[in-house]
């Protein structure tokens, strides 16, 4: 008895199958002879030969990126909620399990290049009421079998092999986009704690003007009842303190704003307080440290959105491979070796053994032009997955350049401010003095201060800007977890580089 099985796609077009009778042994001996000839893939592309030595606005160099920017701001509760972020954040949670997904989808291709092995059993029982003389041409019947049965598509033009190479850089891009959530949550995290800070600072400084305000009305009325001062500087003082009494609330609504958003970036109820976030501490900003921007080839080894775009690109590559391949005979293995017992109306025969091996092949022949179609369609995929990396390379270069400008004049603004500020107040003290001495009236004394203020608030402002500027650059260079050191992935499929060959002479585009 001789059991088959045919494991050819049903898609395909005209095709001629053919089966042997060969020893299982044989068989499976040849299957592996051809497997061993499937295609392999081609490397990753080379994109340091088009970038610069070194950026355009790149300032002398000073301390480069560390994987833990974020520790150099010497801030305990940012370094908390950053590290925090990067365990518990919802989107690196999500990405973690993108990852588990495509490591699945990388196991299902992968076993397709070995053979699937099952094991199979019936039994079966036929009796009739013939008479026995017809019984002798049609007997009753029992049987029992088991048998062991193997399937194997003999990946002989490497469509198997490209497939589960395309599994495997997915579950490595996977991979790589957890860094890019890490990447991305870090740098958010780490811009939200300063612009709180900020606006917590801002806060503390209208807060204590309004009570020197209100001082100030107080004083005049006292005057005012005096004769020492008119209608005129009790109204414009008590104008002063509600101006500044204004300016409080949207700076309250800011700042809890952006503690709830907090929150949700390190995956807390924002209805619960954040432990790092200690009210009872004095607002300070974070002191940010000096950054070089390193080269831009450093880019590729460090920033993750790189990394996953060139992974894609190597997918696609290995894709546009299947698509070739399947314009090329596909050859299949079956083989079982089983068992049965089996019994012909009274008669008990002898338990006994079968086996069958069959190599069977498939080939396109007309299917108007839908596997051409196939591999043009794939092949423009892989060219937009090239440009697209290059396009990647290129942003990111510009990131880290447009980052550079930023900080540098960022730096030289603070500077601009402090001058100002110390002018200001060395002002308001003239002021102050001339007033008292009854030679300027007290608009002239509110000119100065609120000179004063507006420059001590854009002074706050200048500090909050260049630390923001010290993550946007933190960020542009891609720092924040541990580069790897080689540009590509580290992974087999990367270093096999022999080239399918095309069924046809003409070239494909």
């Amino acid at each position: 008895m001789v059991d088959t099985v045919n494991h050819g796609p049903t898609h395909m077009s005209t095709s001629t199958l053919r089966y042997r009778r060969w020893p299982p042994a044989f068989a499976l001996c040849l299957a592996a002879l051809l497997s061993a000839c499937a295609a392999p893939a081609p490397e990753p592309p080379d994109v340091s030969a088009t970038v610069d030595a070194g950026f355009r606005h790149a300032p002398d160099l000073v301390a480069s990126v560390d994987t833990t920017w974020w520790r150099g701001f010497g801030d305990e509760a940012l370094i908390a909620l950053v590290e925090r972020a990067q365990a518990v954040n919802h989107d690196v949670r999500i990405a973690q399990q993108r990852v588990r997904q495509a490591r699945a989808g990388q196991t299902a291709a992968a076993s397709r290049l070995g053979p699937t092995v099952s094991l199979t059993g019936s039994a079966s029982d036929e009796r009739s009421g013939l008479p026995d003389r017809v019984k002798q041409g049609k007997p009753d019947t029992r049987a029992y079998r088991g048998a062991l049965e193997l399937g194997w598509e003999l990946d002989l033009f490497g469509a198997v092999r490209a497939g589960a190479d395309a599994a495997e850089l997915d579950a490595l891009s996977a991979d790589d986009a957890v860094d890019v959530a890490r990447w991305m949550v870090s740098s958010e995290v780490a811009r939200q704690y300063i612009v709180w800070q900020g606006a917590r600072l801002r806060l503390a400084k209208l807060e204590a003007l309004l009570k020197a305000q209100v001082d100030t009305e107080r004083l005049t009325r006292s005057r005012e009842a005096a004769g020492l001062a008119s209608r005129f500087d009790v109204a414009r003082a008590a104008g002063e303190v509600q101006s500044l009494a204004a300016q409080l609330p949207p700076l309250r609504t800011f700042a809890a704003v952006t503690e709830t958003h907090l929150a949700v970036l390190v995956g807390a109820n924002p209805n619960q307080p954040l432990r790092e976030l200690e009210e009872s501490a004095p607002p300070a900003l974070p002191k940010p440290p000096s950054l070089s921007a390193g080269q831009p080839v450093d880019l590729l080894m460090r920033r993750p959105d790189l990394r996953v775009a060139q992974q894609q690109l190597l997918a696609e590559a290995a894709r546009l491979r299947v698509a070739h391949a399947d314009r090329w005979p596909k050859f299949f293995l079956a083989a079982v070796l089983g068992r049965q017992d089996l019994r012909l109306n009274a008669l008990d025969l002898t338990p006994v053994g079968y086996s069958s091996a069959a190599l069977a092949f498939t080939m396109p022949l007309f299917d108007a032009g839908r596997l051409r179609a196939a591999v043009e369609r794939q092949s423009a995929q892989e060219r937009m997955a090239t440009l697209q990396f290059e396009k990647a390379v290129l942003g990111a270069i510009k990131d880290v350049d447009d980052s550079l400008v930023a900080l540098s004049q960022d730096r030289d603004r603070l500077t601009a401010l402090a001058a100002s500020v110390e002018q200001r107040r060395t002002g308001l003290r003239h002021a102050e003095s001339l007033h008292r001495e009854g030679q300027i009236d007290l608009l002239q004394l509110l000119d100065a201060q609120r000179a004063v203020l507006a420059s001590e608030l854009s002074a706050l402002d200048g500090q909050t800007q260049l630390a923001l500027s010290t993550v946007q650059l933190a960020t542009a260079v891609g720092g924040g977890w541990p580069s790897t050191q080689g540009a590509g992935p580290a992974s087999p499929v990367a270093s096999r580089t022999t080239p399918l060959p095309s069924p046809e002479s003409e070239s494909q585009p």
